[in-house]
């Protein structure tokens, strides 16, 4: 077991950033997919093209359901903000 003051190594970091707005549901799913399908630059060719194609499939199918996500997290809250005589407010959350 490592010492707390023991060297250690985390890894490979990415940093996805935005400037002024949230993550598209595309860059979501990027994260996703890097942190479910890693491909080791040793991996022979064959084998990474398949993880690369499948990783590009898994990606397409998370893109689509957080889509339907947000989705219905807006209808969630615009139904909220509306019950609670927020009109205006409900409002504008329906035209996002």
């Amino acid at each position: 077991m490592p010492s707390p003051n023991s060297p250690g190594e985390i890894g490979n970091v990415v940093v996805f950033a935005t400037s002024n707005r949230g993550h598209t549901a595309e860059e979501i799913a990027e994260m996703a997919v890097r942190k479910i399908v890693s491909i080791s630059a040793t991996t022979p060719p064959v084998i990474r093209d398949q993880a690369i194609a499948y990783r590009e499939e898994l990606k397409e199918v998370l893109v689509f359901y957080f889509k339907k996500m947000a989705l219905s997290e807006r209808t969630t809250i615009w139904a909220l903000m509306k019950r609670q005589g927020h009109e205006d407010v409900a409002e504008i959350i329906r035209r996002l």
